[in-house]
């Protein structure tokens, strides 16, 4: 399945999939301190995320993961990126992030929302894991809103290099989509 060409509307958003066409972007607003709890630190260099870009595409057209630029519908404004990765697996896996601006409007839910009314439409899944840090109250009541419940506790290293407790939330199929 080509995920290249990959839409969802929301109320207020629209996902996209990422391409270089938002590096600048992301290379802006992919910094402190949205990054705290990520996997991932900012990139060092716009090559080096444009080849991160690359290979998000490259897995789209695979059919293995989603990557998407989530803008606002209104204006067309970068808001962030969210991925589900794995959707080949029996339990894919869902984040992402936004520009520190676009916090606390729910934008993320919104999102996380529409991601999630897709993989119940077209994919075999059991759960979809959404792993945060322990102390990230707004991407664990991000969690909690879908559905999730903790299904793992652990010790883990961000994106600065600090060991941290997460949590990994497991979000149940809707089955009455």
């Amino acid at each position: 399945m080509d995920l290249s060409q990959f839409r969802i509307e929301t109320e207020r958003l629209r996902l996209v999939p990422v391409s270089t066409r938002y590096s600048e972007h992301i290379l802006l607003e992919y910094r402190d301190p949205v990054i705290q709890f990520m996997n991932y630190g900012p990139p060092e260099s716009l090559a080096i995320l444009e080849k991160r870009i690359g290979e998000r595409e490259a897995g789209m057209k695979e059919g293995i993961r989603l990557s998407v630029a989530i803008l606002s519908k209104e204006a067309g404004e970068f808001l962030g990126c969210f991925a589900l990765e794995g959707i080949d697996q029996e339990n894919p896996e869902m984040g992402g992030w936004l520009k520190e601006s676009a916090h606390g409007r729910g934008y993320g839910r919104e999102a996380a929302a529409g991601i999630r009314k897709w993989a119940d439409a077209n994919l075999q899944y059991n759960h979809i894991l959404w792993p945060c840090a322990s102390e990230n109250a707004p991407s664990r009541k991000l969690a909690e809103s879908l559905g999730g419940t903790v299904g793992r506790e652990y010790i883990k290293k961000t994106a600065r290099g600090n060991l941290r407790p997460f949590v990994d939330y497991w979000i149940p199929k809707n089955e009455e989509e």
